[in-house]
Parts: structure tokens; C-alpha cells; sequence
């Protein structure tokens, strides 16, 4: 791996795991307690990853109260904002403004990522000025921003086919050159769940999808 030099960090988007509250689109086949265990295992798994990086500091910018999944070497910062778009321009306004350096932010529903990846990322981020990761459902799974500005997501519309191509199409209209990285799935439907646990067979995420599947 690959070490990174220039000051950077690595921001986490994610949810505290509570039954009900995420991975709804799980249920069923899983239950609302099963599938708050495997968001747990994903953000476990990507912490976990996250920490690895050789990064000037690692943050979480949560919704909820941190928990004993949280490693000690994190920042944390509350979310802000109502909708998807205005907690990303928050994650990445909060973080900046703390370290005024490149940002890549991540989501938790990726757990096959590897610590070469966000590095990769960040590196991109010295020669361009945003790094961009697609994902198979037509949104994203990073962003990537030397020098984070809100009118670069407000508006986006989130959770959506278009997620994506739109966010990608504001980025170039700013005039900001975009290196991109491999398109991945994150986790959102059941069909996920196992394709991703597949791709990532000896994290935590599969070994909880491990647990369940004997019930399914």
C-alpha cells in the first residue's frame, strides 16, 4: 500500500446501527434486528478499512450515538441537514473547515473496500480536483473534493437511477477536472447483501450474513 504524504482525510457518512432505522429496503427476508446487525458489520468493516489509511485524520460524521464500533482514532461530527444532499454538503463543509484539506468521503454500505482504494483516492486528488466512485445502482460510493464547496451537491437529487450521472454532471459544469474510480455495489437491496458478501468473504459483513442464512 501505498502511502499518502499531503495532508487528507477520510470522512464516513453513516447511521448509529438501530433496528428499524437502517437497511429498511432488508426487510423481509431479514428482520429489522438482522438487518441492523449486518449495517453494524458493514460499518464495522469499513472503519475498520478507513482506519488503515495512511490519512492525516479519520472522521465519522454520524447520525446517532457512537457505539463500541467506533475506533478511537476517529473525529466524529454530527450530521447536519434534512435531506441526503444537505448531509454530505455539511460532512464535507464540518470536516474542511476543521482541516483544510482534500476530503473523500465514503458511505457505510460498501464494506469490500480496501485500504488501497481510498488511497488511490486520495492521491487522485492531488493532479485533479474531485475523485468520483459510481455505483451499480446508479448513485455513488465516494466523492472526493480538494476543496469542498455545498453548491457542488445541494440540489443533487439522492436515491435515485440518475443519483450519479447528475452528481458527476454538476462536477464537470463547475469547470472541476474528475479522475474516476471502479464502479462497485453497495449494499441497499437482499440481492446486495450476497453479492457483497461474496466480494468480501472473510469480513465481518459475511460472517454475519453467515449467521442468518441457516433461518432464511
Amino acid at each position: 500500500m501505498t502511502g499518502e504524504t499531503a495532508a487528507s482525510q477520510v470522512v464516513v457518512l453513516a447511521k448509529e446501527p438501530v433496528p428499524g432505522r437502517v437497511k429498511t429496503r432488508l426487510t423481509p427476508p431479514f428482520t429489522p434486528r438482522e438487518a441492523a446487525a449486518l449495517a453494524a458489520a458493514a460499518l464495522q468493516d469499513t472503519l475498520r478499512t478507513v482506519a488503515r489509511v495512511p490519512a492525516t485524520r479519520h472522521v465519522i460524521a454520524l447520525d446517532g450515538t457512537p457505539g463500541p464500533w467506533l475506533p478511537e482514532s476517529f473525529t466524529v461530527l454530527p450530521q447536519r441537514g434534512d435531506g441526503l444532499d444537505e448531509r454530505l454538503a455539511a460532512a464535507f463543509d464540518d470536516a474542511h473547515r476543521l482541516l483544510p484539506a482534500p476530503v473523500v468521503l465514503i458511505g457505510m454500505d460498501t464494506p469490500q473496500i480496501t485500504p488501497d482504494l481510498l488511497v488511490t483516492a486520495l492521491c487522485l486528488l492531488g493532479p485533479h480536483d474531485a475523485v468520483f466512485g459510481p455505483a451499480t445502482d446508479g448513485g455513488f460510493w465516494l466523492l472526493g473534493l480538494r476543496a469542498p464547496d455545498p453548491a457542488l451537491l445541494l440540489g443533487v437529487p439522492m436515491s435515485e437511477r440518475t443519483t450519479g450521472e447528475e452528481q458527476l454532471r454538476r462536477l464537470e459544469d463547475a469547470g472541476l477536472s474528475v479522475a474516476s474510480m471502479p464502479c462497485l455495489t453497495d449494499v441497499d437491496t437482499a440481492e446486495d447483501v450476497f453479492a457483497v458478501a461474496a466480494l468480501a468473504p472473510h469480513s465481518l459483513f459475511a460472517a454475519k450474513l453467515n449467521e442468518f442464512t441457516a433461518t432464511l
